[in-house]
C-alpha cells in the first residue's frame, strides 16, 4: 500500500514538506456536469436569468474559488497561480464546466482545478435554483495533470 504524504509515522496529518521539490510548470484540468431541464438551460442561453448572467458569474466564481482552495482544504499549500480558466459546453439539458490551474511551483494544482470547477457549478445551480431546484452536479473528476515528479496524468 502507498503511503500517504499528508500522514506522518504516527498517522497524524500534516502540511507535507515541498521545500525540497523542483519548481516546475505544474497545471491541471477538472471537469463536472450540471443536469438541469432543458427550459433551465434556455433560461442560461437566452440570457434571462433574474440575477444576471449566469456563466459569467460562474466563471468569475470558480476562478475566485481556485484562489482560495488553501483557504478551504486544510492541508493544501497557498500557491501563486499563474492562470485559470472556466469554461462551458452547454447541450440542450445540462452544462459541461472544466477548470484549468497553471502555476509555477513545487506543488501540483489539483485541488484548485477542483474547487474552482465545483465552486463555478455550484455557482450555477444558486443563480438558477428558483426555477430548477432539481438540478444536479455530476461527474466531478480530475481529467488531466501534468508537470512534477508523477508527470502527467490523463482520465479515461
Amino acid at each position: 500500500m502507498a503511503k500517504l504524504s499528508h500522514l506522518d509515522d504516527k498517522g497524524q496529518a500534516h502540511m507535507v514538506d515541498v521545500s525540497a521539490k523542483d519548481v516546475t510548470v505544474r497545471s491541471a484540468t477538472a471537469r463536472a456536469r450540471v443536469l438541469a431541464d432543458a427550459a433551465t438551460i434556455a433560461i442560461i442561453t437566452s440570457g434571462s436569468a433574474k440575477k444576471g448572467d449566469v456563466l459569467a458569474t460562474a466563471r468569475i466564481a470558480g476562478i475566485m474559488a481556485a484562489k482560495k482552495t488553501s483557504e478551504l482544504i486544510p492541508l493544501c499549500h497557498p500557491l501563486m497561480i499563474s492562470k485559470v480558466t472556466v469554461e462551458f459546453s452547454i447541450d440542450t439539458n445540462h452544462i459541461d464546466v472544466e477548470a484549468t490551474v497553471k502555476v509555477e511551483g513545487k506543488t501540483g494544482v489539483e485541488m484548485e482545478a477542483l474547487t474552482a470547477c465545483s465552486v463555478a457549478c455550484l455557482t450555477i445551480y444558486d443563480m438558477l435554483k428558483a426555477v430548477d431546484r432539481g438540478m444536479r452536479i455530476t461527474d466531478m473528476r480530475l481529467a488531466e495533470k501534468t508537470g512534477g515528479k508523477s508527470g502527467t496524468f490523463r482520465a479515461e
